[in-house]
């Protein structure tokens, strides 16, 4: 039979750091996965208004965004108080809704274009004027693939 001998030294082994390279990708891999770019900035208040009978869309890329409200704090100086329009990065006219949807049409494949749905995120309190001038230039541009967008809850909240 063999004998069992015990460590003299009380001493730890060294720390392998062999791994550490596999430990910081991952990491980084994980941050890179995890992190959502914002594609716009709101300049308009956004106060989705409620609804208890939603859907939610699959492919966001294939979405077109107007934004409808009055602007934020920061812009009120500049464009008062009125409600306005903002498509992408900027405050458009109504006008110009016909463009954009025509850009944005060019920007994606041409399979991909008659499944393109315009998305109107509607502040609360704008007037429904501004609404259906909005739908009046997406009818002219032919994007009849209209979404509103809601937060679930609760629609009885919206009368208050």
């Amino acid at each position: 039979m063999s004998k069992f001998k015990k460590k003299k030294s009380g001493e730890l082994p060294a720390i392998s750091t062999a791994s550490l390279p596999d430990i910081v990708f991952m990491l980084l891999f994980f941050f890179m996965v995890a992190t959502v770019m914002r594609d716009t900035t709101l300049m308009v208040e956004n106060t989705l208004p409620f609804a208890d009978q939603v859907e939610k869309l699959d492919k966001k890329d294939l979405i077109m965004y107007i934004y409808a409200g009055k602007p934020s704090q920061r812009y009120q100086a500049k464009y008062g108080t009125e409600a306005r329009i903002q498509l992408n990065d900027k405050f458009a006219s109504v006008e110009e809704v016909q463009q954009f949807i025509y850009a944005e049409r060019e920007s994606k494949r041409e399979e991909l274009v008659p499944y393109l749905t315009t998305a109107l995120k509607v502040d609360e309190e704008t007037n429904m004027g501004l609404v259906s001038d909005i739908k009046q230039e997406l009818r002219k541009a032919e994007a009849l693939k209209i979404n509103y967008t809601t937060v679930v809850g609760d629609a009885t909240r919206n009368v208050e």
